[in-house]
């Protein structure tokens, strides 16, 4: 079913924790086969509400591209499985303890051998993490997913939002998980950011993506899987930088930065099918007058 280079390089190295991999949810695109009259935007049942920019709006796809694209949004929230790297049980318990120091030992080697001596263990165990520092916070990015899956499947206050205001929430919810080790973050970014680090915390960012898309009850297949990906990877990052250098109380200030790049964002598509109809309609009236001048043109 994943056939494209991008997609076995993210199912390749699924990460798994206690077993269970949690694989993330690619569409199978087929060539465009014929212009469509009729585009079909990706909308919610309330027709008021803000709606996120479809960029296939002027292309559909056959119907055998969409039989087959439509096993991207097969798995229902019972079938998905964990995220989470395959640590052994006494290094996930020592990444666990590690993750207090951080507040004082950064993320750190230091704060790994603190968090080693705290549940009884040789601080030697550090030697087995290959990349040290990195397996500290790709271990918290993974225990952040988690407790957000489990905060989704909860959360039945999130069915009453449009979903513009469930993409906001959730966002939220997962920066909140940042905010005690906000002053060790600038860190944890650059040892992401490290070439060797760079496939995993790509990767992890995109399962967070994906959950929060599909949580927001997003079931694109196309094209627009990918848009709403991109666009609202470029959201959270944003939000996350405003927030290092936010100093309200609460980082009130960077909850209303997230909401109006939120509404910015799904209001773009608002925008842009006021433009194409306007076209149309410009189009449909000049139609003839147009062709007419460019017949006499080509006659001379």
């Amino acid at each position: 079913m994943y056939r494209t280079a991008a997609k076995r390089l993210f199912l390749g190295t699924s990460l798994r924790r206690n077993g269970n991999a949690h694989l993330l949810r690619f569409p199978n695109l087929k060539p465009i086969a014929r212009p469509s009259a009729n585009p079909q935007p990706f909308t919610d049942s309330n027709p008021n509400q803000h709606e996120f920019p479809n960029l296939s709006d002027s292309t559909s796809y056959s119907s055998s591209s969409s039989s087959t694209s439509s096993t991207a949004g097969e798995h229902t929230r019972s079938e998905r499985q964990r995220p989470g790297i395959d640590y052994q049980e006494e290094q996930a318990r020592v990444l666990q303890a590690s993750l207090p120091h951080v507040l004082r030992l950064g993320w750190s080697e230091e704060a790994m051998i603190a968090g080693a001596r705290e549940v009884g263990v040789s601080p030697s165990i550090v030697g087995s993490f290959p990349r040290k520092e990195a397996a500290l916070v790709e271990f918290f990015m993974d225990d952040c997913l988690q407790r957000l899956i489990d905060r989704i499947d909860l959360g039945e206050d999130l069915k009453n939002l449009i979903p513009s205001q469930q993409i906001s929430v959730l966002v939220r919810v997962r920066l909140e998980m940042q905010a005690p080790y906000i002053s060790k973050w600038p860190q944890a970014l650059s040892i992401q950011a490290h070439p060797l680090n760079v496939p995993t915390s790509f990767k992890q960012r995109a399962m967070l993506i994906d959950e929060i898309w599909h949580a927001a009850g997003d079931d694109a297949s196309d094209i627009n899987w990918y848009v709403t990906r991109t666009v609202l990877g470029g959201i959270y990052s944003t939000t996350e930088i405003y927030m290092l250098t936010d100093r309200s109380p609460d980082f009130r200030d960077t909850w209303a930065f997230l909401d109006d790049r939120v509404k910015d964002a799904f209001d773009m598509k608002k925008t842009i099918k006021e433009a194409t109809y306007l076209a149309e309609a410009v189009g449909v009236g000049m139609g003839n007058s147009l062709q007419g001048f460019v017949n006499k043109v080509f006659q001379r």
